[in-house]
């Protein structure tokens, strides 16, 4: 995999921010219906001081498609109504704006996310890790995850199961993120657990290992009989979670944390280590 791409646009902001992360529950095929409970949603979480605001993957549409071609039915082109406003939103809020949709490319359906500011869209990115019947819906993607430089911090994209994958993660740390960001759908595979859920402890384990700030917003709703993880969560860069998992799994929720982007940059441990000093890549090349 070759590294991120990193848009800028400008000086990085030295400050605290506010993460939103709001765990929605999108109606399969609503995809105007969705657009219109996002946006609001967007508006609420600025009203609360929001900077960076995440909505779930496939946020625009739904998740358990019977086919491709039902994907095809919801699927938008990258600069379609959803995204056009959701980057008007951030345009006329002044936050980022990072959200999954359904997106459609010659005919191709994808598992994409996109991010905006209020300079408009900056970057989109089609999933590259498809879990279990998205690989019968969807074509995976062909880029790495970008890095966009935003009044908010240096942020890294990301999508669900893309998290598992600590190529993708460590690439974008190395590249300088600040912040990780993952829309996401996590199905609950097993009985609700009574203790914080797997995905969360993993978005943990993230932000620890990195020393970045990870921000996950997945969603709620039974949708054709498959339940949800509700695994939305904010994770400083010392591991610890700021906000979530929410109380209520089930139900639309949202997370608000500060966070300090300087910790995310000082990979210093004590006075002897240093995260990225201390790596040994004489001996395991790049990663």
């Amino acid at each position: 995999m070759s590294g991120p791409r990193v848009a800028s646009a400008g000086p990085l902001v030295m400050s605290t921010i506010r993460i939103a992360c709001l765990q929605l529950a999108p109606i399969l095929g609503d995809v105007e219906g969705n657009r219109g409970r996002a946006l609001d949603a967007i508006h609420r979480a600025a009203a609360d001081g929001a900077g960076l605001i995440i909505l779930p993957e496939l946020a625009s549409s739904g998740y358990v498609f019977a086919d491709a071609d039902e994907a095809r039915a919801c699927a938008e082109p990258a600069g379609g109504a959803t995204a056009s406003a959701w980057a008007a939103a951030a345009a006329e809020l002044g936050v980022v704006v990072v959200g999954g949709f359904c997106e459609l490319d010659d005919d191709r359906p994808y598992n994409s996310a996109m991010l905006a500011d209020p300079s408009g869209i900056r970057a989109v990115y089609r999933k590259l890790h498809l879990w279990d019947r998205e690989k019968l819906i969807f074509e995976p993607g062909g880029a790495p995850p970008p890095l966009v430089d935003t009044v908010h911090g240096r942020i890294g994209l990301g999508i669900c199961y893309d998290l598992l994958f600590p190529e993708v993660t460590r690439r974008l740390a190395l590249a300088g993120a600040d912040v990780l960001v993952f829309p996401t759908n996590s199905p609950l595979l097993a009985p609700e657990p009574e203790a914080a859920p797997m995905e969360v402890a993993v978005a943990l384990t993230t932000a620890y290992q990195n020393r970045v700030v990870v921000a996950v917003a997945d969603r709620c709703g039974t949708e054709r009989g498959v339940d949800w993880v509700g695994g939305s969560v904010i994770a400083d860069p010392f591991g610890h979670s700021l906000a979530g998992p929410p109380d209520d799994r089930r139900v639309p929720s949202m997370l608000i944390a500060d966070v300090d982007l300087a910790q995310a940059r000082d990979k210093r441990w004590g006075d002897r280590n240093d995260l990225i000093g201390d790596r040994r890549a004489d001996i395991y090349g790049d990663l």
